[in-house]
């Protein structure tokens, strides 16, 4: 069990229980996954890029991060069915706390000017989504080795019925929303 789903299970259950008063366990909130995705409009003409991409998304994660490709055509931005356009990984279980601990704990933290994230990123049923300008807030990255800083999506995905809920879930488990 790691850090943060201990802090979970003891300490945010317990206080979920009594904010909410659920009757059954199985009503509780949890996480059930987190997705990272970093999208490059420019890759399918600079395949150099993709795989930059791929192995420090890679690094970040802890598992292996799959190519995404284009659904459609598109001739304004001169994209063909089947082109690659982004990377992403989908991480469960303890890759999953052990991400979102590194995230809310040390990376989040080291950028610059940092006073919280807008909680203006929830979907309308207790999911969240969070945008990073440059990627290389994560200790896995060498700053000075990345030729191209790229934005990440992160989308932390819950069980929870409401966006109220799952605020209230992601603010107990420390995640450092604005005041």
């Amino acid at each position: 069990m790691t850090r943060l789903e201990k802090i979970y299970r003891e300490k945010v259950v317990p206080v979920l229980q009594k904010e909410f008063s659920y009757s059954s366990s199985m009503q509780m909130p949890g996480i059930e996954k987190v997705s990272l995705n970093i999208g490059l409009g420019a890759a399918s003409s600079n395949n150099k890029l993709m795989e930059e991409a791929m192995a420090e998304l890679t690094a970040i994660a802890g598992q292996k991060a799959v190519v995404t490709r284009a659904k459609k055509s598109i001739a304004a931005f001169k994209l063909r069915e089947g082109m690659p356009i982004g990377v992403r990984v989908t991480l469960r279980k303890d890759r999953m706390w052990d991400f979102l601990d590194k995230l809310m704990n040390f990376a989040l933290p080291r950028v610059r000017d940092f006073r919280g994230i807008p909680d203006r990123g929830f979907d309308g049923r207790g999911n969240f989504t969070l945008g990073i300008k440059e990627h290389t807030i994560f200790p896995e990255l060498e700053v000075d080795r990345v030729e191209n800083p790229k934005g990440m999506n992160i989308t932390i995905v819950t069980t929870a019925a409401t966006d109220k809920e799952g605020k209230f879930l992601l603010d107990h488990l420390g995640m450092p929303f604005r005041k």
